[in-house]
């Protein structure tokens, strides 16, 4: 059977750009399948937000593993795993790629911050970089793990988080590449997407590049494609922003019209739910096997 990895790696090949939703639930992930995105983004910052907590590292790799298996086993799209600093040093990192690619991942993007990571858009945010040598031992570490070579590697450099500049993080990825990374994704808190596409066209390497445009939304896939050397895109948290504001809205509404009579009409019948759940197949089940 072909692997996820690989199915993922096909659709770069043959589109040159996949596009990856971010979810935090299987049901969010069953809606991007049905969507038609290539993947699923595995959200630390949409699973932190899920149990209300800031994206600082304190859900553990137990919720996050247990999440990221829950969506496999609902869904056939390939997994791209968020795992933040690999949940320790490169020793921690051995068990977490052994775990992931057995519960169903297609790949893992590690970041290059020390332990515990502040979420990289923040404004102030606490940015401290690992050593490169160190992170270079933590993606070596992955490659060595991993048993389907199809399992991507990504390698995620947050010098231009850290307001280390171009220079530092072409100097990064270019050491991640050298270690084994299979992509290097370049983050960028910019308002615009000049600062990751003046990287983009100084990155001289031979692996591709991610990125997540959440704070230059104006680098859609056309502007993408132009640069010729990025083969995945993930939008990283429009899953939980949708919710929200779809939550806020239906609950503001219910209370100031006194009741659920208006906005009943405007949001999906519960037999829509049934339908996500899958409750023809337990009907189907109910029939055949109660006795």
């Amino acid at each position: 059977m072909i692997s996820k990895g690989r199915i993922l790696k096909n659709k770069m090949a043959d589109s040159g750009l996949v596009h990856i939703m971010a979810s935090h639930s299987p049901l969010s992930a069953r809606l991007a399948e049905e969507a038609g995105y290539d993947g699923i983004w595995a959200s630390g910052f949409e699973l932190s937000a899920l149990y209300g907590l800031a994206d600082v590292s304190l859900i553990s790799m137990t919720q996050h593993l247990d999440m990221t298996r829950a969506m496999a086993e609902q869904m056939n799209l390939p997994i791209v795993a968020d795992i933040d600093t690999g949940f320790g040093n490169a020793v921690n990192v051995v068990y977490a790629v052994e775990q992931y690619e057995r519960a169903g991942a297609a790949a893992i993007v590690i970041e290059d911050k020390s332990f515990p990571k502040v979420t990289s858009l923040v404004a102030d945010g606490r940015q401290e970089l690992l050593r490169i040598e160190e992170f270079q031992g933590k993606i070596d570490a992955a490659r060595q793990t991993r048993k389907d070579p199809d399992f991507l590697i990504i390698a995620r450099d947050e010098a231009l988080i850290a307001g280390l500049g171009q220079e530092e993080a072409l100097t990064r990825a270019a050491a991640y590449e050298e270690a084994g990374a299979d992509m290097i994704l370049i983050h960028s808190k910019k308002q615009t997407p000049e600062e990751v596409e003046s990287f983009v066209n100084a990155w001289k390497g031979k692996v591709p590049i991610v990125v997540v445009p959440t704070a230059y939304p104006q680098m859609d896939s056309e502007r993408i494609l132009s640069l010729r050397k990025i083969k995945m895109v993930i939008y990283g948290n429009h899953a939980l922003r949708a919710a929200v504001t779809a939550m806020k809205d239906v609950f503001a509404r219910i209370k100031s019209d006194g009741g659920i009579h208006e906005v009943n009409k405007h949001i999906v019948p519960v037999e829509e739910i049934f339908r996500l759940q899958r409750m023809d197949v337990v009907k189907l089940q109910e029939k055949r096997f109660l006795r």
